[in-house]
């Protein structure tokens, strides 16, 4: 069984460098138990966002305004569709403002938030595809909570996968490209950047 086989060292070294990655502080990582069977071996780790997160570990993220997970697979034999012996899964969730649901180009912006942040971060890959889509929910009887008018939830999901091609299974631009798109679905500004502030008087 898989499972009872010890990781290939080249796998043990691509999820070394994913993890020595750090975030920037707004973004809270956490080690996820990855889905089973997907592959011989796969690794996974979660990263949630919060407009007001602190960056010290005391926020309350039970319901981040943005969330995503990373999926590490590894077949060694390889298979015909990653085109390689590495594939990476990624979800994230990102809430929307009042007005953005329906918008006809929210779906290609969505998706530049991927290819940009894997341009970026000078990552190789091949095989990259996926979908967004665009949801609304509202929440009724025990889950509505306070107020006459139940809440509604309007967010956008971005589902991809791909292949990194780096030779030495050397993935942590990867994991610098997967924090960058979920800094970007929840708002965050660019790394360095210095916010506008309005000047006293």
């Amino acid at each position: 069984m898989p499972d009872a086989i010890s990781p290939p060292p080249l796998f043990h070294h691509a999820v070394t460098s994913l993890a020595s990655v750090a975030p920037r502080p707004e973004l809270v990582v956490r080690a996820l138990e990855a889905p089973p069977r997907l592959a011989p071996f796969s690794w996974a780790t979660s990263v949630e966002a919060d407009i007001g997160h602190r960056g010290d570990g005391t926020d309350d993220l039970d319901e981040p305004d943005t969330s995503g997970r990373l999926i590490l697979l590894h077949d060694p034999d390889g298979q015909d569709r990653w085109q390689g012996t590495f594939r990476l899964v990624c979800f994230v969730q990102a809430r929307l403002e009042i007005g953005q649901l329906g918008d006809d180009m929210l779906p290609s912006i969505g998706w530049s938030w991927l290819t940009d942040a894997l341009e970026h971060s000078g990552a190789e890959f091949t095989a990259l595809g996926g979908t967004v889509t665009q949801t609304s929910s509202v929440r009724f009887g025990g889950l509505q909570g306070a107020g006459d008018d139940p809440p509604r939830e309007d967010d956008v999901e971005l589902r991809a996968s791909w292949t990194p091609t780096e030779s030495d299974a050397d993935l942590s631009r990867h994991a610098v490209a997967f924090g960058s798109l979920v800094a970007t679905a929840a708002g965050l500004p660019p790394v360095g950047a210095v916010p506008l502030s309005r000047s006293p008087g």
